[in-house]
């Protein structure tokens, strides 16, 4: 563990690791089935990844970042819709336009909790903190970062691992680079979204479709 504006190499309980992070608030809802609860889980923690920046014993940032990759999708709308009880003609609209934004971007859900309002500022354009989806062909800054607003029991239900004071973000990187070359190139396995600034740094590991 880098002990000055490190990043904690440990995954948090809730996702099968070993280090508590606190709870406040209330939990998220439960699918009423225990298979689709089940599978639902998986699949978020396959496009899941966790970490916290700290100085020394003094944790900066919690954070948790969501790839939005077609099986989270399709996963997060039948979600939705389970608990909305909603008809089939609504959740294919959903889906089509999920496909929509998917072809366009590769997106990902952001959330973050820090004691100081002074380190969450993703979404200015002066922001401490720069963010970068980095391959081993290189590196692209986002086309957009958006502020969505505080932990709702609504975004609990589909992102556990936010809690009642944290913030939740929508970053988006475009598919293909200026040149017209893919971002994150055909053949690839793995891929890391990095955000990082003085405060310290986290690396987000997700595999590519």
């Amino acid at each position: 563990m880098t002990r000055t504006g490190g990043l904690s190499a440990c995954f948090w309980v809730l996702v099968g690791g070993g280090c508590a992070v606190p709870r406040v608030g209330e939990e998220g809802p439960r699918a009423p089935s225990e298979s689709a609860e089940k599978d639902y889980q998986a699949t978020l923690k396959r496009y899941s990844d966790h970490a916290e920046v700290y100085d020394v014993l003094d944790t900066r940032v919690f954070a948790g970042m969501t790839y939005q990759s077609w099986p989270f999708r399709e996963a997060r709308v039948q979600r939705v819709a389970l608990f909305q009880e909603q008809p089939r003609e609504l959740v294919e609209k959903n889906l089509t336009a999920e496909r929509a934004t998917f072809d366009s971007f590769h997106e990902f859900f952001f959330g973050v909790y820090s004691a100081s309002y002074r380190f969450d500022d993703f979404d200015r354009k002066d922001s401490m903190w720069r963010i970068a989806l980095v391959t081993e062909s290189g590196e692209t800054t986002p086309v957009s970062v958006e502020r969505i607003g505080r932990s709702t029991l609504n975004l609990r239900a589909i992102y556990p691992y936010l809690d009642d004071f944290w913030v939740a973000y929508r970053i988006r990187f475009a598919r293909n680079a200026s040149s017209g070359v893919p971002v994150i190139p055909p053949g690839s396995t793995r891929f890391i979204v990095r955000v990082a600034s003085t405060v310290g740094r986290a690396d987000f590991h997700f595999p590519a479709e």
